[in-house]
């Protein structure tokens, strides 16, 4: 296995099992074949660990064909563009992916890179140690290491990728989460990135009254409280009832035309999610990663847009749906004045 490239990103000799290394202000320590820096600047950044730790260690819940049915089609159309540049580079591209969970988009838009990119997967909870079982056998040059993606121990334009799916905005700011993440790109390097857009007021309402009375539960009674949402979700799902909206409806984002009632609610009421080839705790754990997580925050086209320009970065493509905005962007090189040469 060759250890340079890890050693060149980590500014000298990886720790041993079982022993640490000090790295800046960071202590690095090796534990199960994953680096680890325990230290959590945000003290909310602990439930993030925790409820993402527990959603997590539920495999049965993710890792069902019915439910790669539904993720793996849904990733392949929309970072298609960043695929197709992955086989543009000379080298082996050195890909981050910062929020890795337990690698469930990368098990899947990364199976069958094999020895074609270099990967480190970085997360800030126990989810890392389930993504180094799923991804170390088919991806051999890869490091994992568990920690906050707001401080994690790289120098500046250290990757050719970054690559985060629906994870910055699960950070106390989206905008400071894409700023320290796209500090790590290289000229010319892409950035691609998934976030929650904005949804109608009424949805904005009931996400954050949901929110905010089980957030603070722990992360089992979390689950079991929003069983009964996820049922009444399946509940309309098999109605298979669509209303005619007449006219369009601003106040409320509704669109004029058919809906299917659970569409419906689902969009404009209240995040009910419902899929025929999922099993209810499949639906339950897509629900829960949307309402345990203390920090969720919705942000719009422009200021995602606005943000990623602030960061030093030039957007190729922007594509918002109801549900999140995909940005696939580059790092702009940077400007030379005559003073700097």
């Amino acid at each position: 296995m060759n250890e340079k490239w890890r050693e060149g990103l980590l500014g000298g000799v990886l720790p041993i099992e079982g022993c640490s290394v000090e790295r800046g202000v960071r202590r690095l320590e090796m534990r199960g074949g994953v680096l680890r820096d325990l230290a959590v600047a945000n003290p909310d950044q602990r439930q993030t660990r925790d409820t993402f730790g527990f959603k997590w260690s539920k495999r049965e819940t993710y890792q069902s064909g019915g439910m790669r049915s539904v993720v793996l089609p849904w990733l392949q159309q929309r970072y298609a563009p960043l695929l197709e540049a992955l086989k543009t580079f000379e080298s082996k591209p050195l890909i981050l992916d910062a929020g890795c969970g337990a690698g469930h988009a990368a098990s899947m838009l990364f199976d069958g890179a094999g020895n074609s990119i270099r990967y480190v997967g970085a997360d800030i909870s126990t989810a890392i140690d389930i993504a180094h079982e799923t991804l170390a056998p088919i991806l051999p040059d890869s490091l994992f290491m568990q920690g906050d993606l707001m401080e994690l121990p790289f120098e500046d334009r250290s990757f050719d990728v970054v690559f985060s799916e629906g994870v910055l905005h699960h950070t106390p700011s989206t905008k400071r989460a894409i700023a320290a993440t796209a500090r790590l790109v290289r000229e010319g390097g892409y950035f691609a990135i998934y976030v929650y857009n904005k949804k109608g007021p009424v949805r904005e309402f009931t996400d954050d009254y949901i929110r905010e009375r089980i957030s603070e539960l722990p992360a089992q009674e979390g689950w079991e409280a929003l069983l009964p949402l996820t049922r009444l979700g399946k509940a309309l799902g098999e109605l298979k009832v669509e209303v005619d909206v007449p006219e369009a409806v601003p106040l409320l984002g509704i669109p004029e035309g058919r809906l299917d009632v659970q569409r419906l609610f689902y969009w404009y009421v209240c995040k009910l999610f419902y899929r025929p080839e999922l099993t209810l705790d499949e639906m339950n754990h897509i629900n829960f990663d949307w309402f345990m997580p203390k920090f969720s925050h919705r942000q719009t086209p422009d200021e995602v847009r606005n943000w990623c320009e602030e960061a030093g970065l030039d957007i190729e493509s922007l594509n918002a749906e109801e549900a999140g905005i995909t940005v696939i962007a580059r790092r702009r090189a940077e400007k030379i004045t005559v003073s700097d040469r």
